[in-house]
């Protein structure tokens, strides 16, 4: 019992407070990183989740699967018909994985950067 301090874990009034950063731009910065990854996640999740419909089989006339596919369409725009494969499913894999994971990589290299500034 050689600890004299009242109370540990706080910080004693004899001591001069240590300059620290401030904590608002830290709090700023990653709350702006967690925004990046979740539109990355989200991103490449909806890519994902066309994949898996589309080689399901999917019924195209659900609602659902429509708007599905409607966003993939948009998100995947810069990446149609890079690939022409005699394989529907394997063009439908790489045509539209290709930009699910270069949104992840992209936008969690961004949120890594926000994170470290």
């Amino acid at each position: 019992m050689s600890n004299t301090d009242p109370v540990s874990g706080y910080r004693t009034y004899d001591h001069a407070p240590t300059p620290e950063r401030s904590t608002r731009p830290r709090a700023t910065g990653r709350r702006a990183a967690l925004t990046v990854c979740t539109i990355a996640d989200t991103a490449a999740g909806v890519l994902g989740l066309w994949i898996l419909l589309f080689l399901l089989d999917a019924n195209q006339g659900n609602a659902f699967v429509r708007f599905v596919r409607g966003t993939a369409d948009w998100l995947a725009w810069w990446s149609q018909d890079i690939f022409t494969m005699d394989t529907e499913g394997l063009r439908v894999i790489l045509d539209y994985g290709l930009p699910a994971v270069m949104y992840l990589l992209i936008g969690h290299g961004i949120a890594a950067r926000l994170n470290r500034a």
